[in-house]
């Protein structure tokens, strides 16, 4: 078995895996990207369509552009990259400087690599229809939205003619749009929710302007068909109960699943990585740092972002704080997040109150004219006014030195909704 060493690897060569490997390179660490594709870019490779890199690189870009950019970086850079290789087991019980991975690869064999630190950057997977329980036939025709936009934008297939998309994530939207361009009829959205699941702008660039219905509070209870799909049954929803004597059945041949995102954390778990419950990704400090020591994590495996942009964002942060780590720098004294009333989560989960940290979250309601209100130690810090929240769109809030002014070792910084 072949072993190298390193002082930092990244796991997975996406978006967040380049923004933190170039910062490490930059730092002077010698640095490994391990990525199980056969190419840099994770997931924007078949995102062809454009909006990303607004708030990176301040133009509008497509996502294999914008994947191209960072890949340039590090072919620029001393990272080593090994694509291809798939991490099958990490040991991070030898010690805060002694971590091992196992990975395969075609071209390599058994790789063991030794490194002082890691960063998570795997990215998510798609819920698909055993995870959400959508009762009925199984009849071919029934695709995850990104499996969906995978076989229409990089293999050339269209998997059907008359569409119905359950969920309004993301990934559902934007395929109601590029199925709509390819010649398909997409009959409609069907949303459990009385909200959409994604971005407000996708709602009226995928929706609107094409004139696809979008059917909230609805759940589907069957899927009907032999060997293809043949239709779906859509039963209405009042006060979180459904009304049967209201469903009804839409025609089909093909069902898109965009039901949400899991963070991809099989590995983290193996290498003693304790997970949020809410959000299924590593909980960290304000280095993004998780329990394990060493161990960091960004991008969508820590949490599902809204925007390529701010996954880059948030792994520059790790990049440099897992260089910091190397030179053995450490926070001295960090506050406790709690995620108050009406807030899902709120990530990292500890701040530095000795500079600016940028702080994620999301609302748990749907409120216009809401006000995010800041309490450290049951005591108002700080209100910020907010003009519309709701769940489908993250909230970001940066937190100061002044904003923690008085904190003791047992502070805490509850953020509510109101």
């Amino acid at each position: 078995m072949k072993e190298l060493r390193y002082d930092a690897v990244v796991i997975g060569g996406g978006a967040a895996g380049m923004a933190a490997a170039l910062e490490i390179d930059k730092a002077g660490f010698s640095c490994a990207i391990v990525e199980r594709e056969d190419h840099l870019g994770g997931i924007l490779m078949q995102c062809i369509h454009n909006g990303f890199g607004l708030h990176e690189f301040k133009e509008e870009l497509t996502g294999p552009e914008f994947a191209e950019r960072f890949a340039e970086q590090v072919a620029k850079s001393n990272i080593a990259v090994y694509l291809g290789t798939t991490v099958t087991d990490i040991n991070a019980q030898n010690g805060p400087y002694e971590k091992e991975l196992i990975c395969a690869s075609p071209d390599h064999g058994i790789l063991k690599i030794i490194s002082k630190s890691i960063v998570l950057a795997m990215g998510c997977r798609e819920r698909n229809r055993g995870n959400v329980r959508i009762p009925g036939a199984r009849p071919a025709g029934v695709y995850t939205a990104g499996l969906a936009q995978r076989l229409v934008n990089i293999e050339g297939y269209i998997p059907g003619k008359e569409v119905v998309i359950i969920g309004s994530g993301d990934i559902g939207l934007i395929m109601a749009r590029r199925m709509s361009w390819v010649g398909c009829h997409v009959k409609a959205v069907v949303e459990i929710m009385p909200y959409p699941s994604g971005l407000t702008r996708n709602i009226v660039q995928c929706l609107h302007d094409f004139n696809i219905p979008l059917y909230l509070s609805c759940q589907t209870t069957n899927i009907f068909g032999n060997d293809r799909v043949e239709g779906i049954e859509v039963t209405p929803m009042e006060n979180g109960a459904l009304v049967p004597e209201k469903a009804f059945r839409i025609d089909c041949d093909t069902v898109l699943l965009s039901v949400g995102l899991v963070p991809e954390n099989e590995l983290s778990k193996d290498a003693g990585v304790e997970l949020h419950p809410t959000t299924n990704g590593p909980i960290v400090d304000a280095s993004l740092m998780t329990n394990v020591e060493g161990i960091f994590a960004c991008g969508n495996v820590l949490h599902v972002h809204d925007l390529v942009d701010w996954v880059a964002e948030e792994a520059r942060f790790a990049g440099k704080q897992a260089a910091a780590w190397l030179r053995g720098e450490r926070p001295l004294h960090q506050v406790r997040v709690k995620a108050g009333s009406n807030v899902r989560y709120a990530n990292p989960g500890k701040l530095d109150p000795s500079r600016e940290n940028k702080v994620y979250l999301r609302s748990m309601i749907v409120k216009n004219d809401a006000v995010l209100e800041l309490r450290l130690d049951n005591r108002v810090i700080k209100t910020i006014k907010k003009g519309h929240i709701q769940p489908s769109e993250m909230i970001t809030l940066s937190v100061g030195p002044k904003d923690l002014e008085g904190y003791t070792t047992d502070s805490a910084l509850e953020l509510a909704l109101l």
